[in-house]
């Protein structure tokens, strides 16, 4: 595990977001690695059966807009200000966009919440954690925020 040089961290903004990346920069400062955070905005268009209308350009721009505002609030309040890392906001299927990301960039370790999605959302779209690990170009640390 000493060739860690590269971090991702995949965040949904919940509460235990906070707790991954925070463990993400931690493992970043003890491997001296590079620590990059992205979100992904879930994208309807890849699910048979969903009627989901073309959104306008300029909702989909606002809504990435306000995704970027969230994110550096988010690094401001999750991270402490000395915390070099790099931020992304991403557009797909969350399990796919993260792996396809996460194999662009050259990452070496994903760091990954166990608890994201709840419920109904979890039914439709099943584990993305699970995804991720069974999918990743590189090793998964999932973690249970909840221990």
């Amino acid at each position: 595990m000493d060739d860690i040089k590269k971090i991702l961290a995949p965040v949904d903004f919940s509460d235990n977001s906070c707790k991954i990346v925070a463990t993400a920069a931690s493992l970043a400062r003890r491997f001296k690695a590079e620590l990059a955070v992205v979100f992904v905005i879930q994208s309807f268009e890849d699910y048979p059966g969903f009627f989901v209308p073309k959104m306008p350009a300029q909702f989909e721009e606002e809504t990435i807009r306000n995704a970027e505002d969230k994110m550096q609030s988010f690094i401001k309040e999750c991270l402490p200000p000395d915390t070099a890392v790099q931020s992304r906001v991403l557009t797909g299927d969350v399990a796919e966009a993260i792996v396809e990301h996460a194999a662009q960039t050259g990452v070496d370790l994903i760091v990954i919440g166990t608890h994201g999605y709840k419920g109904l959302e979890l039914i439709l779209f099943g584990s993305v954690a699970d995804k991720v690990i069974k999918t990743a170009p590189c090793p998964v640390l999932s973690i249970n925020p909840y221990r």
